[in-house]
């Protein structure tokens, strides 16, 4: 199993399924399994300020809501909150200011809503990782996160295998 860190909001936002895809600058070969690490640092949020600010502006307000998260002290930091399958990378492409998926095996993805356009960064050059089968945990699991895409100790697999919930719809 293999783990990304991503900053909360955004962190919870794939574990409660609001947030199907993951904008990145750099794109990924792997498929499979990927732990939702929360990060510590809350720096691309702009500090406690800046994701007070986040969470409770419009679509983040919400997307949060509708799972009962109404705080900023409930979402997790330093912490595994969910496991979801990379089914895909894809890069972005703007076009009249639509967005298309391209894919070389013509795997045809839902078209993208302005939510899930609010949750990420699609400009030129970037990927999306097309993330499937979200599951959260039941109880965040503490550990500290990396940087890049990393991979998972056998204790901490076996800990977040030993709790994870079913897949959420998709």
């Amino acid at each position: 199993m293999r783990a990304i860190t991503l900053t909360q909001p955004w962190a919870t936002l794939v574990a409660i399924g609001a947030k199907r895809i993951e904008t990145r600058s750099w794109a990924t070969d792997y498929r499979g399994p990927l732990a939702i690490h929360a990060g510590m640092g809350l720096g691309p949020a702009g500090g406690v300020s800046g994701l007070l600010d986040l969470v409770t502006a419009e679509p983040f307000a919400a997307a949060l809501a509708a799972a009962g998260i109404r705080r900023i002290d409930q979402l997790p930091r330093g912490a595994i909150v969910a496991v979801a399958e990379v089914a895909d990378c894809v890069g972005t492409l703007s076009l009249s200011g639509t967005l298309f998926w391209s894919t070389p095996q013509g795997r045809a993805w839902p078209t993208l809503t302005d939510q899930e356009r609010a949750f990420g960064d699609y400009s030129l050059n970037r990927y999306g990782w097309m993330l499937s089968d979200v599951r959260p945990l039941a109880t965040p699991i503490p550990y500290r996160g990396m940087l890049g895409l990393w991979a998972v100790p056998d204790e901490l697999e076996a800990r977040i295998r030993a709790q994870m919930r079913s897949p959420l719809e998709n």
